[in-house]
This record gives C-alpha cells, structure tokens and sequence, in this order.
C-alpha cells in the first residue's frame, strides 16, 4: 500500500496529518449479499501542503474502482436540479448571453445540468465515466461520452466550448493535471470554466467532515484553488457561495488576464485571509470539532436505543458512510437506510452493512429518521411534514 509521498499540486514533500478519520470503505461500494465483508478498506487520512496550504487525501483509490460503475444519480433530488437550473439562468445574466452556446458537462452524471441548457436549444454534451449512468444520460437524449476526462480526450473531441462545466468533480481527480491541460485545450479563448465545488471553509464551518471521503482527493478554498489554476495560465475572475450541499463554492474562470475579477472575489478572498482558513491550527480545531460532534450522536443513538426507539437512516449517500464507519453505527443501532435511488435498492452500505430500502416499500414507521442526506434538509423537512404531524423525529447529525 503506497500512501502519497508529494502534494498533488506543486509536488512538495512537506505533508502534515491533520485529521485521521480510521480505514474505511470508499464510500460508494454499495454491497449486493454476496458481497458483504468482502469490500476492501483504506486509509482515510487529510494532509496539507505546507508549501501549497491545499488539503488532500494521503491516498489514493484508483478512478477505475471508484468511477467506472458508482450508482450517484444527481436527478434524483429535486433540490439540486433546481440549483443547476438557477445557475443557467445565473449564467445567461450574468454573461449576457443572447445566443445559443456550446457547454461541455465534464463528469456529467445522468445529464441533469445539461437538460436545463438543452431545453433552451443550446449544443450540448457530457463526459461520464460511470457505464450505466451514461446509459441513462442518453437514453434520455443528453449526448454523453463513456470516458474519464484528460488531455488526451479532449484532443480527440476537436473543438472549443463557450462553458465548461465542472459540478462536485475537480476535487475528484486522479489525473488532476491532465484534466486542467485539457480543460485549457477545449476552452473558447473568452470561454468561462464553471467549477462547482465542496468549499473547505463551509466544511469546517458546518464541521461537515462526512464530505471527507476517499472520491473527494483535494479540499479547496479559492485562494488554494487558484494556485493550481494559475500552472495553466487560468485564473478565478468572479465567485459566488451557493446555499446548496451545506455552502458549495461556483468559482468562475477565465485564460488568465481575460477577465476583470470581481469585488465579490476580492472580498471573499479577503475573509479567507482574515479567517485563517489555510491556517494548519484552523484543521486541529475543525478535528476536535469532529471529535465532539462524535461523542454527540453516539450519546444520542445510545440513548434512543436505550429508551427502545427504532432508528432508520434517511438516505443512503456516499458521505454517509464516512460518519456511519467513523462513528462506529451498524445495522445493530441503525436497521435500515431509506433511499430514493433505485440503483441503491437492496444493497448494502460498505463496512457497517446496512440494508438500503426504497421509501415507498417502507411500512413500519421507525421512530427516528437519522438524517444522513442532511444537506437537503430543507427538502426532507418539507417532504415529510405528515410524518413529523405524526410524531415522527427527524435528527440532523450534521445540523447547519
């Protein structure tokens, strides 16, 4: 087992531990019966550079395992494809746009973003590497390439994008440099790069350390962020904090020097500055944090069982399973996860070996639903309004 030796972005062999969340399962290892026990664990370790100030994963589970047949599908809440939809219009405004344009979705999933851009009769297209949800991507007529994403793909696609699209995947990458050279390759010389991403800052705000998990490889702040970009004379122009997974950051980007940055750029680099959020003491404090955040939901699961509570999850995402493993929740305390996602149905969730039912086979109310998909609270909360009429506890572990 080879544990990362250099920083992923400026190479530096200066990496410091931070947070040490166990071995554990890649989150997204579902398990069929047959499986259970079989699934193999890794360490779940955050470091930083303390040359680059960028946090990353020590360790790295190979994209084939993780990407090439995951069952994420981001249409199956409505929250999110609503987000998607509010940042097409964000974008046609903002840019002016008054006419049709091509948008390239990378790592595209089941098409839900660009459904919003086709339905305006822009060109559009998706790179995906999961097998089956490309499958669905095009049956549902978002044209969708089955392949990871580098230099050399975007050598054979041949022409250049107005947008490029990233949404919960640059903090994915495996061939992180690659991926950004052929972003640079496809992008229209006034073209705008869109990255959607897990902004460190909220995680550590929320302590929201289930977002730390083996597909996530690097954690990003905007000033971190752009010293990646700056290698391939891009650049962070304009920003803006979407209320969506808890505080995901849309940083907009531009070839370097093409594009005015704007005050709100500015200001929230500057409270990245003043907040320390780099800072090695603000990732000790975030893992007490996470420390005492533990100690709370075992005395809250404990005690629930004690006063004979029957406790079900709600949801079953890949996060999930980074707070059930860590907090040491199996189906003894926890019977059964309750999904939406049909590619979820009757499996299992990898290390504490929770079965997966879909809400509407459901008929035995559990006392308590454990929130693990807590970043749709809004969602849930108003979806379920007649189970919590009826007496039905909707617990948070992660309440922001």
């Amino acid at each position: 087992m080879s544990l990362l030796k250099n920083c992923r972005v400026c190479g530096s062999t200066d990496l410091i531990e931070v947070i040490n969340l166990g071995r554990q399962p890649w989150c997204n290892d579902f398990l069929k019966k047959s499986e259970i026990g079989k699934e193999k664990f890794y360490p779940l370790i955050l470091v930083i550079c303390n040359k680059c100030k960028i946090s990353q994963l020590n360790f790295t589970v190979k994209k084939e395992i993780m990407f090439s047949d995951h069952t994420y599908l981001s249409g199956i809440t409505k929250s999110l494809s609503s987000h998607f939809k509010n940042l097409r219009d964000e974008i046609i405004i903002k840019f002016s746009v008054n006419e049709k344009k091509k948008i390239l979705d990378l790592g595209s999933n089941d098409g839900t973003f660009l459904k919003h851009f086709k339905d305006i009769g822009w060109k559009v297209l998706g790179i995906e590497p999961a097998k089956r949800v490309c499958k669905i991507a095009n049956k549902n007529n978002i044209p969708t390439l089955n392949k990871f994403f580098n230099f050399e793909t975007s050598q054979e696609i041949k022409e250049k994008f107005d947008f490029i699209n990233a949404s919960g995947v640059f903090f994915h990458l495996e061939e992180l440099h690659s991926f950004t050279e052929g972003v640079k390759n496809l992008l229209d010389v006034n073209g705008v790069f869109i990255v959607q991403f897990l902004y460190m800052k909220s995680i550590i705000k929320n302590v929201a350390f289930d977002q730390i998990y083996h597909e996530h490889l690097l954690y990003y702040n905007l000033s971190t962020l752009n010293k990646l970009l700056i290698k391939y004379d891009l650049e962070i122009f304009d920003a803006r904090l979407h209320e969506i997974h808890g505080g995901q950051m849309t940083a907009y980007i531009s070839h370097k020097g093409k594009r005015k940055k704007s005050k709100k750029l500015k200001n929230y680099q500057s409270i990245e500055k003043l907040e320390k959020v780099n800072d090695i003491k603000t990732y000790f404090n975030f893992r007490d944090q996470i420390n005492k955040l533990k100690k709370i939901n075992q005395e809250f699961i404990n005690k629930s069982i004690e006063k004979k509570k029957i406790i079900y999850g709600m949801g079953a995402p890949a996060k999930g399973n980074t707070l059930l493993n860590y907090f040491g929740f199996s189906k003894k305390e926890i019977p059964k996860l309750v999904e939406l996602n049909p590619l979820r149905r009757n499996l299992y969730s990898p290390g504490t070996h929770i079965p997966i039912k879909m809400e509407k086979e459901i008929k035995k109310l559990p006392d308590i639903y454990y929130v693990l998909a807590w970043n749709f609270k809004k969602e849930i909360l108003k979806n379920n309004k007649k189970l919590i009429r009826n007496g039905v506890k909707f617990y948070f572990p992660i309440d922001i």
